[in-house]
């Protein structure tokens, strides 16, 4: 049987990045939300009440804070893989669900974005 495959969340992490198509956009940060699933197993963690035996959503957000602050790209498309690339590279995540708001990046409407979903869940 493989191990758990539970949920951990980060919803509405604020980051702000050089982010943009147009040329006005490319001189300044934007902010972005980001709102992240990541899969694992806190099992351990939970009965342990050992926050080492998990993700640690502050470390998460911190380093997704600093990736977007030292970034330089035209489309969230670009930033959401590499956000994803990192999580699974850096944090272990097997899988991932990731989305990107652009607030006013289209008048008519609140924000634009992607969502992206890399890896595999586990099952019993």
């Amino acid at each position: 049987m493989l191990g758990a495959m539970d949920t951990v969340l980060i919803e509405g992490l604020q980051v702000d990045a050089i982010i943009g198509v147009y040329e006005f956009e490319k001189g300044y940060q934007q902010r972005l939300f980001v709102d992240i699933e990541l899969g694992c197993d806190i099992s351990g963690a939970a009965r342990e009440d050992n926050l080492d035996l998990t993700l640690n959503y502050a470390a998460v957000s911190e380093r997704l804070r600093e990736y977007a602050a030292a970034s330089r790209f035209q489309l969230i498309e670009t930033l959401a893989e590499r956000f994803s690339e990192l999580l699974q590279k850096e944090f272990g995540a097997p899988w991932l669900r990731l989305t990107i708001r652009k607030p006013g990046a289209v008048a008519e409407a609140r924000s634009v974005g992607v969502r992206i979903e890399r890896g595999a869940r586990k099952s019993d």
